[in-house]
């Protein structure tokens, strides 16, 4: 083995067995999962078993209405409600004092309609204009009232309209024709997206504190003697990943061996595919943002300076987080295919876009082509500003000096 790359491979081995043997590894491996699928799951659980109890008042102009809607509050899927009908005439005064003294949760007028024909007009006065499930489940429950009163006018009776406005069951089916669950696939979605934003930031920043902290100790005085500077920033950057890679691989054994042992029951899948494109984007993404991350580790001289340049590494981060929706929304619109070939994007949202609806070939390739492009090029200049910032001390460097450092050889 050359002594470049058995120089690489020692620093390289020593930050992996530095960081494995630690507890923080060994309770971040059980801790993050769990914190992970224990929220997320846990939230959609409780959305779905915790129905709105709002306690409110209708003051209605048409009694069938009102009633109607009283019965959709009460007795729908998604609102547990308690409805108290009063007369038109009640005054407004009396009802906001009750919703001040936290007896009442809200108040719904509902105007008769201006002109024969029109709908009527409907005023919610809530005890916290926050409190967005009440005013989506009066939304929907009017939505259904009016259908009803549409279909009564028709001569519909009670029955037909049940049958009429029954929920529809949608069979969803994978490739291979086999039903599926679309809420537990994109539930793995998310998770993997979590999971690969909290791993890459994570590791990335260690790299940025493991440099500080040898410049702090003065560590890099005695190993700059017999090791270059690019190889002692390839072997952190390995050696870093490599934990990274095992506590993602653990994750993946642990997860597999849970799925089987729960059975087709669970409804949770994950592919082949999808693992190792994950493994593919977290290295990508990983080696791309550990290179910022160690120019940054070198610019600076302690925790709190770094803080402040963080957000180099935060913003796309943050910029893939507001993606989150509209390509889940529509993995293959025009925009998800651009965000999803930005290099500091492409390791969340085309992993993201794979888990869910899987893109053409050729934009993988591309977005994998144009990450390694991008993780070169930063190379390159962490690399130049990193064999000077090492051994810069108590001197925060300006742009102009950055620039300065660049250029040497």
């Amino acid at each position: 083995m050359p002594n470049r790359l058995q120089s690489i491979w020692l620093i390289a081995r020593r930050e992996y067995l530095e960081r494995i043997r630690t507890k923080g590894f060994l309770m971040a491996t059980i801790l993050i999962p769990v914190l992970m699928g224990g929220g997320m799951f846990g939230a959609a659980e409780l959305a779905d078993k915790s129905p709105t109890a709002s306690h409110i008042v209708v003051l209605g102009s048409q009694p069938e209405l009102a009633q109607d809607l009283k019965e959709e509050l009460e007795h729908g899927k998604d609102s547990k409600m308690t409805v108290q009908i009063l007369p038109f005439a009640t005054s407004h005064a009396e009802l906001d004092q009750k919703i001040k003294d936290k007896q009442l949760d809200g108040y719904l007028v509902i105007e008769p309609p201006k002109e024969a024909g029109q709908r009527p007009e409907f005023d919610f006065t809530p005890r916290s204009t926050a409190d967005m499930a009440t005013t989506t489940a009066i939304e929907d429950a009017l939505h259904q009232a009016l259908i009803r009163e549409y279909l009564a006018d028709k001569g519909l009776s009670a029955p037909q309209m049940d049958a009429l406005m029954a929920p529809v069951e949608l069979n969803v089916l994978d490739r291979n024709g086999e039903r599926g669950n679309s809420r537990t696939a994109f539930m793995v979605a998310y998770a993997l997206f979590f999971l690969m934003y909290l791993v890459v930031l994570l590791y990335g920043m260690n790299v940025a504190r493991s440099i500080i902290e040898e410049k702090t100790s003065r560590v890099f005085e005695v190993l700059l003697a017999t090791i270059q500077p690019d190889e002692l920033l390839a072997g952190k950057i390995l050696g870093v990943g490599a934990v990274g890679l095992t506590q993602v691989g653990i994750w993946m054994i642990a997860f597999g061996l849970l799925a089987a042992q729960m059975g087709a029951t669970s409804g949770v899948q994950v592919s082949l595919a999808q693992v190792i494109y994950f493994v593919v984007y977290f290295g990508l993404g990983y080696a791309l943002y550990s290179a910022v991350a160690a120019s940054l580790g070198a610019m600076t001289n302690s925790e709190q300076e770094l803080q402040q340049l963080n957000m180099f590494l935060m913003l796309p981060l943050f910029f893939s987080l507001l993606m989150l929706e509209p390509v889940v929304t529509n993995p293959n619109s025009v925009l998800s295919r651009i965000v999803s070939q930005i290099p500091f994007c492409a390791p969340l949202l085309m992993d993201l876009r794979i888990s869910i609806s899987m893109p053409q070939p050729w934009e993988i390739a591309l977005s994998i082509g144009l990450i390694l492009v991008s993780i070169y090029a930063v190379l390159w200049v962490s690399s130049r500003i990193y064999r000077v910032g090492i051994l810069m001390y108590g001197k925060k460097p300006n742009l102009p000096e950055i620039l300065r450092w660049m250029k040497y050889s």
